[in-house]
């Protein structure tokens, strides 16, 4: 039998930066993939938050 491997590809959460700190009820939340070979770094884009109403930071977490 063949071993399975763990794989490049990694699922990651990314939540809204700004959100956080605002102190609004709720959070904006993102799921995506990343290739841990190459960005092994948590990465950072700006993403739409729908309850803020523009585009903002959105961080990986955990």
């Amino acid at each position: 039998m063949a071993k399975k491997s763990k794989g490049n590809r990694l699922q990651v959460i990314l939540e809204c930066t700004e959100h956080k700190n605002s102190g609004l009820p709720g959070t904006s939340r993102y799921i995506t993939q990343k290739n841990r070979k190459n960005t092994p770094e948590r990465i950072e884009l700006k993403k739409y938050n729908p309850i803020m109403r523009k585009y903002t930071v959105h961080r990986e977490i955990k």
